[in-house]
């Protein structure tokens, strides 16, 4: 039970190493080509792991070649467009100008209830609502509204919007983060002093987030479920320059 157990531990490893060497991506949307190298090295580690007869390479060296192989077809698809299409296909449209493209839809054995399941999907009630759709080449859906369904923006209204970018987090579950700390100029000092003025924290260790917007305001997470959050101004957003 022991030798089973530990082989199985193997295997696991070496098939998530493989799939961590196949890129972040894979954990996610996969390519043809990508999707077939998963099912392959899940066939490949079930074998040595239920027969104690098959050496543990015969399991390990395959799926080792696999991802070569994956390696080498993702630096031929990335640099010559024929192997992309070859590899991977083309997107599809599959709406145009408000217009079933039902030919297309035909070829690539897409039906209307799919299409409508993919729309709904991306907050849409109705195809009438829908000027474009495109099935891309890793089975996702993107859909366009009609101009007079597209959401009203800042642009639209012409109101002059501050840029929003990725908030830096400076304190998570208790611990300061101070190489985020240093990105916004401050310490942790001013961190304490802010959260006890503006958030009554005496400790890190009562804070399970404290976040820093681009805006400049801080928004504080307590660890303490019957504390509501709070957020207020940290910093002027003129002083903001890590974004």
């Amino acid at each position: 039970m022991l030798s089973i157990g530990l082989r199985a531990v193997i295997l696991y490893l070496v098939s998530v190493a493989a799939m961590r060497l196949m890129g972040k991506r894979q954990l996610g949307q996969l390519q043809p080509y990508e999707l077939v190298l998963a099912l392959l090295i899940a066939d490949l580690a079930a074998s040595p792991m239920e027969n104690l007869g098959t050496p543990l390479m015969y399991g390990i060296a395959p799926i080792l070649a696999l991802v070569a192989v994956h390696g080498a077809l993702s630096l031929l698809s990335g640099r010559y467009m024929w192997a992309r299409r070859l590899l991977c296909g083309g997107p599809s449209v599959l709406m145009r100008g408000g217009k079933v493209q039902y030919q297309e839809m035909k070829r690539l054995n897409y039906s209307l209830s799919d299409l409508a399941e993919a729309v709904r999907g991306q907050g849409y009630i109705s195809l009438a609502e829908v000027d474009t759709a495109i099935l891309e080449t890793n089975g996702a859906m993107n859909v366009f509204p009609k101009k007079e369904e597209a959401p009203v923006t800042a642009g639209d209204l012409k109101l002059n919007t501050s840029r929003r970018g990725l908030p830096l987090t400076l304190l998570m579950d208790g611990r300061v983060q101070p190489e985020h700390l240093r990105r916004c100029g401050r310490d942790t000092a001013w961190l304490m002093d802010a959260l006890r003025a503006d958030a009554g924290v005496k400790a890190p260790r009562e804070v399970l987030l404290a976040s820093l917007g681009t805006d400049g305001k801080m928004l504080v997470q307590y660890r303490a479920e019957e504390r509501a959050p709070v957020t207020f101004q940290a910093m002027q957003e003129k002083d903001v320059n890590w974004q």
